[in-house]
């Protein structure tokens, strides 16, 4: 009888300890998917931050025909 308490306390501790390991690396697997999307959200405004000037400076040194006398 007593053996069979200990066999069930060992299985709830093993299916406990198992639950918390699995939902630790699940925790860290949402935040380091939140901190890459974080950079890259970061990168593509630093992206379009540069490259917005470069596309002014394309637009205004395009060069106008002259007029026909």
């Amino acid at each position: 009888m007593i053996g069979g308490l200990v066999k069930k306390l060992l299985a709830y501790t093993a299916l406990l300890a198992g639950s918390a390991v699995a939902g630790v690396l699940v925790w860290r697997k949402v935040e380091a998917d939140q901190h890459r999307d974080d950079l890259w959200a970061e990168a593509e405004k630093i992206s379009s931050e540069q490259d917005a000037p470069r596309a002014e400076t394309v637009y205004t040194t395009e060069s106008v025909p002259a007029p026909r006398a």
